[in-house]
């Protein structure tokens, strides 16, 4: 699996079914959406990559949801695909001037969506997150989704491993429980605070003594990765 999850929103059920097998064959995690309040329940709780949003929705509009999530520090950098059978340049226009990152016009082929995708995957990651980071040894591979260590491979769950990501790619800066959550776990409201606490254990657990010590504490504030004495 390339480890990317794309959420299709789309009020057409044979259409999500259409888009949900590319997705698959080319080895995409998917979620399904009908309508823009089910999607952003979906956005704010899952961080899905990749949106790919229909323009006629019932009720609120693609459109109206692309401006909502653009306005949103939370959700502004999660890239949009817009889907439509609108064909006229003022719509493809107004599209991606509503934060859209790239337009395709209904009916496409399921090949030129992969690929139009993958370009927007590109484009839009951020720099860091797909590339390997190595620290004393340490080496973390978005690629292969392994972390290992000179004598063998980490064994650790998802959670700890986006953790352990995103402490390697913002060393030395102190996070407080909150921030990691909406980094992490993508600003699900549902999660409290000292959900944190127990995943930093688990993976101090999952590092092991060599390692550990990289997962440091900082007293009334939060965690921080550091190579230096804390």
């Amino acid at each position: 699996m390339t480890g990317k999850t794309v959420l299709i929103v789309d009020d057409e059920a044979s259409i999500r079914e259409m888009i949900a097998v590319a997705l698959e064959m080319a080895d995409y995690d998917y979620l399904e959406a009908a309508d823009a309040l089910d999607a952003h329940a979906m956005i704010v709780d899952k961080k899905p990559d990749l949106i790919l949003l229909d323009w006629m929705l019932p009720g609120t509009s693609g459109i109206e949801l692309a401006r909502r999530l653009k306005k949103d520090e939370a959700t502004a950098e999660i890239p949009i695909i817009m889907l439509t059978a609108k064909v006229e340049e003022d719509n493809k226009v107004q599209g991606l001037e509503s934060g859209a990152d790239d337009y395709i016009t209904k009916p496409f082929s399921p090949r030129e969506l992969v690929a139009r995708l993958k370009a927007v995957l590109r484009r839009t990651t951020p720099a860091g997150v797909e590339t390997p980071v190595e620290v004393d040894g340490l080496h973390l591979d978005p690629a292969s989704h392994r972390v290992t260590t000179p004598i063998g491979a980490l064994d650790m769950g998802p959670t700890e491993y986006k953790l352990l990501q995103f402490f390697m790619t913002h060393q030395e800066r102190v996070y407080t429980r909150a921030q990691l959550l909406d980094q992490v776990w993508g600003g699900n409201v549902y999660v409290e605070e000292r959900t944190v606490d127990v995943h930093i254990r688990r993976l101090r657990k999952a590092l092991g003594d060599k390692y550990d010590h990289l997962i440091q504490t900082v007293r009334g504030t939060g965690y921080r990765f550091s190579t230096r004495a804390a």
